[in-house]
């Protein structure tokens, strides 16, 4: 699975409980996306999660 190099945010992992209260298993996943961006006045790919990309925590090449 994926993780922001930013923040760290990854899956997360909990209980699906049906009306009859029944518990399986369920992930939630974090939505990262491989993005271009600027490290060192250079371009380097890598993964970021989405409200890192809008909150402008890192820059887009």
């Amino acid at each position: 699975m994926a993780k922001c190099a930013v923040c760290d945010k990854s899956v997360h992992f909990g209980n699906s409980v049906s009306h009859s209260h029944r518990k399986s298993s369920k992930m939630w996943r974090s939505n990262v996306k491989s993005v271009k961006v600027k490290v060192n006045g250079g371009a380097k790919k890598m993964y970021v999660c989405t409200s890192c990309l809008k909150s402008g925590k890192v820059e887009r090449a």
